[in-house]
């Protein structure tokens, strides 16, 4: 690890912010649903993504559409950037129309060497407060960067999804759908709307459906087939989603909660995740 990427380590950064009711509605219509969100509900898990925005100017982005690195997050020099995971304490409920604070800080980084090449993660934490100090929402952030891809080199097989689904809804992904949460989102990432830069540099079959969406949706499944919000919950990306296909979330009871899953077009596993409440 080079000095200048080391010294990121316990970088730290604070945002404030009104979860005003507007952009929850608005997610509420991404999702096909009624927008009925007021103020004073409860947020639903993760929609937390949709405040505490930032907008750097054109000239500040890298050629992926994101800021460029060295700001708060490490100057990484691997091009391709993903989000890898998370995992979410939800120690109070975060409520419509309130005023909230974030801290962010640079926990971990790691580089390794994988069969695609070198990679580099980097582990941020979010701590969401409300407005009278109380710790609302704990997350660690997983964001991996990665080499190029070789295009003489095969695809990696992916592992299949499990056929154990006690639950299973299909998701009909549309490129109205993408644009939509990457808007609310303010994500710049290409991938997910040019698909002429997700094919011919980062290498995807077409436009790539959002981890975060994906996760968002697992969540949401898990707290509709419990019937209320969870304690905890954790993802992990395995393989990506693209080409505008059908996909699946799915899962199952567990101990004290629900083991959930992404099961792509052609069965592979694209996103494990489990839910305790």
């Amino acid at each position: 690890m080079t000095d200048a990427v080391e010294n990121w380590l316990g970088r730290s950064e604070g945002y404030t912010d009104i979860l005003r009711s507007e952009p929850a509605r608005f997610m509420q219509a991404t999702l096909g649903r009624e927008a009925s969100l007021m103020e004073g509900d409860a947020l639903p898990p993760l929609w937390h993504w949709l405040y505490f925005l930032e907008a750097k100017p054109l000239g500040e982005l890298g050629r992926d559409g994101h800021p460029q690195k060295g700001g708060f997050l490490p100057p990484v020099a691997l091009p391709r950037r993903m989000w890898a995971g998370g995992r979410f304490t939800f120690h109070r409920p975060l409520r419509i129309g309130g005023t909230t604070s974030k801290t962010s800080t640079i926990k971990n980084i790691v580089e390794k060497s994988g069969r695609t090449g070198d990679l580099c993660f980097v582990t941020v934490l979010h701590e969401l407060f409300l407005e009278d100090g109380t710790l609302a929402l704990s997350e660690e952030h997983d964001i991996v960067y990665r080499e190029d891809p070789d295009p003489d080199a095969p695809s990696p097989t992916p592992a299949m999804a499990p056929e154990t689904a006690e639950v299973s809804e299909e998701i009909t992904p549309s490129q109205v759908m993408l644009f939509r949460y990457s808007a609310l989102t303010f994500n710049g990432h290409r991938i997910h709307y040019d698909v002429d830069y997700a094919r011919q540099v980062e290498g995807y079959d077409g436009l790539v459906f959002h981890g975060p969406l994906t996760a968002t949706l697992l969540v949401d499944l898990a707290a509709r087939t419990i019937g209320r919000a969870p304690k905890t919950f954790e993802f992990r990306g395995l393989a990506p989603l693209a080409g505008m296909q059908p996909l699946h979330i799915e899962g199952r009871n567990s101990e004290g909660g629900m083991t959930l899953w992404a099961r792509r077009h052609d069965g592979a596993l694209a996103m494990k995740a489990s839910a305790t409440f």
